[in-house]
């Protein structure tokens, strides 16, 4: 049972009802909204629900279904069964249209797999086309009987038409001679009164006119006369008319014997026919308050995210409004939420929230919830919202809420929904909420389901400490004093009385006085919840800032993942060039040296072209082996300064032709041991010049240029304008600083965050008089409030 009588109303679903018909295209489906029932077979529902959703994806992905003629002829079909009747052009007409829809929805279903619920549905159905075309041959796309419905029709249709035309011409004749007389107007045109084709004609020339007078203007001003020559010819066309009927009757009469038989079969095609109107119109509501197929459990189980008010959502959207979500879970553990807050803060429209959805749910309606959101079954639905004082019944409006109680501690079980809003108000507040929380266990006991909302401080220190229960609270913005619309689950919520006097203006002494009557316990109570809210709020601020560091952390990872794989690749295909011209090297010596064997061979081993040509192979060897020096167009080559003299160990030499240069370690005969760089070898003197050792130093200060410049780029790439020194220890803490301003310093960074946390603020002194120490700093300010205030430090570099 759902209780009271008229739960709908109070839950806002007879609105529902309301536009769902709006949406149908037929009484056919307003029919079937009427029929609506609150269901607990989930199976059924989950049917109804799936049939909903296929439904909506027709509408959304704009596939072709037949939208017209959903066209209500049950009416005729019951007059069909009675021997004897006929049925109308008209009647036929409609039902040539809406049974062509049938056959096109029947079609639709028949073809497309992707609705398996829908083409479930359409599967009893049996629309023949033969009655279509049986009816189609009668009646014409106009709603009128054919001529050729048969050869008698066609033949007294003709005759008609001959005799019509006949009668025409003699009239035209007489009106023109009429008007010619001055008998009657310019501008009158033959008419037709009683059935017979007549000549207006001026009441003072109605003697001048043969015939019979057939009818009068309301004036009096102007008769209508039937000339005796065409007297005989309106007789004959009254008789064809006559006899044009009596043959229609005829075809009719048949054509409805004909349809007989399947009266059956056609009121099934009908209920087809509104059951898709139905289904359409749900559809269509749902789309229109962005309702998701949820998951759906056959136990009782409340698991809802981003769920809305669909009333309320539609009338925000109007003013172009958005509405705030609501998340809302209640499980075995926590079965019964108690919620608080202050008032207007949106207590009352989540209890209507959490009735209307649960209610239209399983009533086959697709819910304005996410789409991952689990929706359970109850059996049934407990509400106690808003003032049932009865002046007739002798109740006042405590005593309806009592009476409610009463019902909801008979009737109510595991599987049971029970809706309360302001708990145990309307009696005295410490009665009320003595009796509220007497209920409140009374129901926990019974492991009802629920959602209770309330002022009462009892009640929230109850859903504290009992298991089943569980406190949520509105959200409260403490900084605006205005509400946010927010379901926070897990913790109680405060009234903000005090806080919402101050607003409003009431006085200081005033708002103290009130304090000091209420009790410390209360006061207490209150100004924990307060805290509590503020330090919610600065969680999840921080959980913001988190999440956008870590975002900002994970562009810098991916930025330097792929710098570094360009990098890598840059290496690979430097390493393969090198390999490459290695190759070549060793190619053209190897054909040096075969080059200068073969020369050897054919000299016949001569002495002095052997020794010239060993020199010429030990020249190219050297050149070779020398690595290529890229000089800058812009930069000129600086000339080497050569020295006289004899070479002595520590002389510092250059092999000629080359520019590599190094330092004499030892001489032996005409063979002189040199250092180059890390590399030591033996070198013929003759291939030795000797060079001022500034030459030496600025070939090895280039050399350590470009490895400082790699450094440099290499500690660029790596270097974060981030340190957080959250945690750290005074020592260490300066220690990382002091590193970390070092490399700002080298590499020019403009600007660097430095988090060391709020606290007490020990560790941000220690930081900030350390920073005192460089000059190159222009400033240190603190971060912006939103992304940590005065726990990050914003330094300025000159």
């Amino acid at each position: 049972m759902n209780y009271p009588d008229n739960i709908e109303t109070k839950l806002g679903f007879n609105q529902i009802r309301e536009l769902l018909k709006q949406e149908c295209l037929s009484t056919l489906g307003q029919h079937y909204v009427d029929k609506i029932r609150y269901s607990t077979d989930a199976s059924l529902v989950s049917r109804l629900l799936n049939q909903t959703w296929e439904f909506t994806r027709i509408l959304t992905e704009q596939v072709l279904f037949p939208s017209s003629n959903y066209i209500d002829v049950t009416p005729y079909l019951q007059n069909i069964r009675i021997q004897g009747v006929f049925l109308e052009p008209s009647a036929f007409f409609d039902i040539k249209l809406s049974l062509r829809t049938i056959i096109r929805c029947l079609e639709f279903f028949d073809e497309n797999e992707a609705y398996p619920y829908l083409k479930e549905q359409a599967k009893s159905v049996n629309a023949d086309e033969k009655i279509y075309k049986a009816i189609d041959e009668i009646i014409d796309d106009r709603g009128q009987v054919r001529d050729n419905a048969s050869p008698e029709l066609l033949e007294i249709r003709r005759s008609l038409i001959s005799e019509q035309s006949r009668i025409r011409r003699e009239l035209d004749r007489l009106l023109k001679l009429a008007k010619r007389e001055g008998y009657t107007e310019s501008d009158v045109e033959i008419t037709i009164r009683n059935g017979r084709m007549v000549i207006p004609v001026q009441a003072e020339h109605k003697r001048r006119l043969k015939g019979f007078i057939q009818d009068e203007s309301a004036s009096g001003q102007t008769v209508f006369i039937e000339p005796a020559e065409v007297l005989e010819g309106n007789n004959i066309i009254r008789e064809l008319e006559y006899k044009e009927r009596r043959e229609i009757i005829r075809i009719l009469t048949v054509l409805t014997d004909r349809i007989r038989p399947f009266v059956p079969d056609l009121q099934k095609a009908y209920a087809f026919l509104g059951i898709i109107d139905f289904i359409r119109a749900k559809a269509k509501f749902g789309i229109a308050i962005n309702a998701q197929l949820p998951k759906i459990s056959d136990k009782p189980v409340i698991r809802w995210k981003s769920a809305r008010h669909p009333l309320l959502f539609l009338n925000l959207k109007k003013s172009e409004k958005n509405i705030v979500p609501l998340d809302i879970e209640l499980t075995e553990e926590n079965r019964i939420l108690v919620i608080s807050g202050p008032n207007a803060g949106g207590k009352s429209v989540c209890l209507k929230s959490t009735g209307l959805l649960q209610y239209m749910f399983q009533c086959g309606l697709l819910v304005s919830a996410d789409e991952f959101s689990e929706f359970g079954m109850f059996q049934d639905i407990f509400l106690d919202i808003g003032d049932e004082q009865s002046i007739e019944n002798d109740l006042s409006t405590y005593s309806s809420h009592l009476t409610n109680m009463k019902a909801f501690l008979n009737f109510s079980g595991k599987k049971s929904l029970v809706l309360i809003d302001e708990f145990g108000t309307g009696t005295e507040p410490q009665l009320g909420a003595a009796i509220s929380e007497a209920v409140l266990e009374r129901l926990n006991e019974k492991k009802v389901w629920g959602v209770i909302t309330t002022h009462y401080s009892n009640l929230k220190t109850m859903a504290e400490k009992t298991p089943g229960i569980i406190n949520g609270a509105m959200r409260f913005d403490l900084d605006l004093l205005e509400p946010l619309y927010q379901l926070e689950i897990g913790r109680p919520g405060s009234s903000f009385a005090f806080e919402i006097a101050a607003k409003i203006g009431l006085d200081k002494a005033t708002i103290e006085r009130s304090r000091s009557k209420l009790g410390r316990s209360q006061v207490n109570f209150e100004r924990l919840a307060n805290e509590l809210q503020k330090e919610k709020d600065l969680l999840i601020k921080q959980n913001q800032e988190a999440r956008g560091d870590k975002q900002q952390l994970d562009k810098t990872l991916a930025e330097y993942s792929k710098l570094k794989e360009e990098l890598e690749q840059n290496r690979r295909r430097l390493l393969n060039e090198a390999k490459q011209q290695a190759k070549q090297l060793v190619a053209e010596a190897n054909q040096k040296i075969e080059n200068t064997i073969r020369a050897i061979r054919s000299s016949d081993a001569d002495k002095e072209i052997t020794k010239t040509l060993r020199k010429e192979l030990d020249l190219y060897k050297d050149i070779e082996l020398q690595p290529e020096k890229v000089i800058e167009k812009d930069e000129p080559k600086e000339e080497t300064l050569l020295l006289e003299g004899e070479i002595n160990v520590g002389d510092s030499i250059r092999l000629k032709g080359t520019d590599t240069v190094g330092e004499v370690l030892g001489i032996s005969g005409k063979t002189a041991e040199i250092v180059i760089g890390d590399l030591k070898s033996k070198v013929k003197l003759d291939r030795l010049e000797k060079v001022s050792r500034r030459t030496v130093k600025k070939q090895f200060d280039e050399v350590s240029r470009r490895s400082t410049a790699m450094l440099m780029n290499e500690k660029m790439m790596s270097f974060s304008s981030n340190l957080d020194l959250r945690g750290k220890r005074g020592e260490e803490a300066i220690k990382e600083l002091e590193e970390f301003m070092d490399s700002a310093i080298m590499l020019g960074i403009p600007e660097i965050r430095i988090i060391h946390g709020k606290g007490d603020g020990i560790l941000r002194n220690l930081v900030r008089e350390h920073l005192k120490k460089y000059k190159q700093i222009r400033s240190v300010t603190d971060e912006h409030a939103d992304r940590g205030g005065p726990g990050v430090s914003i330094v300025g570099m000159k």
